[in-house]
């Protein structure tokens, strides 16, 4: 199974499968945000796209940045002739402005939407990818699976994205700090685990055996689920990978 810097190295790919117009407007906010030193990260379905190793269109660019940090990327994208989409679309103002131009859209993110945390340093210091010879960070993989945690709603649910990339890069994350993070929501991240446990029983025996422990997973817990004394990867999984890199859009 591939492992983090591999998918991570499959980021060089990201120039050709962009329609070349909207490609062109990414790289040129990329390029001109780190000429000008501005901290950020790149999430959303880019990063989904490389934890998971598994393409899907997207019709947006997430930037995380410091909360103290956001006006300056807002007024880059203004600068680049990029407009409030709050005219087109109302949204939540209190962690997100979202910059529309020419049918694109790119979101500056500083906080969760339901409030439970702000960006900080360790939101930024996910892998440092480098694409057509500029190289800047990915949004950390701990932080995305713990914003994903709560996407739990009537038209969208992010918890396929969380299995994919449980599924591509689980040996590969810092546990004890997504424990940390996480905090008194531990239990929604057990029930996360436990459904992944039931998709990928071998895969889920794979993770540090103190995680399991600290989340009810033994090995009679997941050997009592169906197929749990099975090694190959289960068919549903495989329809929850199809379902997570389709096309989404962002009700905010």
């Amino acid at each position: 199974m591939a492992g983090l810097q591999e998918h991570v190295a499959r980021c060089a790919s990201w120039a050709e499968r962009f329609p070349p117009e909207q490609w062109t407007v990414y790289k040129y906010v990329i390029a001109t945000a780190l000429d000008r030193n501005l901290r950020f990260a790149v999430g959303g379905g880019l990063a989904a796209a490389t934890y998971c190793g598994q393409w899907r269109d997207t019709k947006d660019l997430d930037l995380y940045t410091l909360e103290r940090d956001r006006e300056q990327l807002t007024t880059l994208l203004s600068s680049l002739g990029f407009v409030d989409y709050f005219d087109q679309k109302a949204y939540d103002r209190k962690w997100i402005y979202r910059g529309w131009k020419d049918g694109m859209i790119i979101d500056v993110i500083w906080a969760m939407a339901n409030g439970r945390a702000t960006v900080d340093e360790h939101w930024l210091n996910g892998p440092e990818v480098e694409i057509d010879k500029r190289r800047f960070h990915l949004l950390a993989p701990e932080e995305m699976v713990w914003t994903k945690l709560y996407i739990l709603q009537h038209d969208r649910c992010d918890w396929p994205d969380i299995f994919t990339v449980l599924y591509a890069i689980g040996l590969d994350l810092d546990w004890r700090s997504l424990i940390s993070r996480v905090g008194e929501d531990a239990p929604l991240l057990a029930s996360v685990l436990s459904t992944f446990a039931w998709l990928c029983p071998e895969q889920i025996r794979s993770l540090p055996s103190w995680l399991l422990a600290r989340t009810r997973l033994g090995t009679a817990a997941i050997e009592s689920f169906p197929g749990g004394r099975t090694t190959r990867r289960p068919a549903r999984l495989a329809s929850l990978v199809r379902t997570c890199c389709r096309p989404r859009s962002r009700d905010s």
